[in-house]
């Protein structure tokens, strides 16, 4: 039986998963959301971004930019926030 990741260890990979997206624009949509955001967040939270990193970006992406409705499972505080958008820093 293998040993259950530790919250940190969590962290770090849904860190590197949301910064390796494949696309520029995805990594900086949803890297730039989990800088902003993942220091104060729970058990729940990371629940959410990891169910959320296991979907396509071109539907985060829809989501985030609100052309496409987003899934009741991921309806919420989050996705509001990330909506915003306010977080976005894309580098010159």
């Amino acid at each position: 039986m293998t040993d259950m990741p530790t919250f940190e260890q969590r962290l770090a990979r849904a860190r590197f998963r949301a910064w390796h997206r494949g696309t520029r624009e995805a990594d900086y949509m949803i890297g730039g959301f989990f800088d902003r955001y993942s220091a104060g967040w729970g058990s729940s939270e990371m629940d959410w971004f990891e169910d959320l990193l296991a979907e396509d970006d071109v539907d985060v992406m829809a989501w985030a930019l609100k052309t496409q409705p987003v899934p009741e499972r991921f309806q919420g505080a989050l996705i509001e926030k990330m909506q915003a958008l306010d977080y976005v820093d894309i580098p010159r």
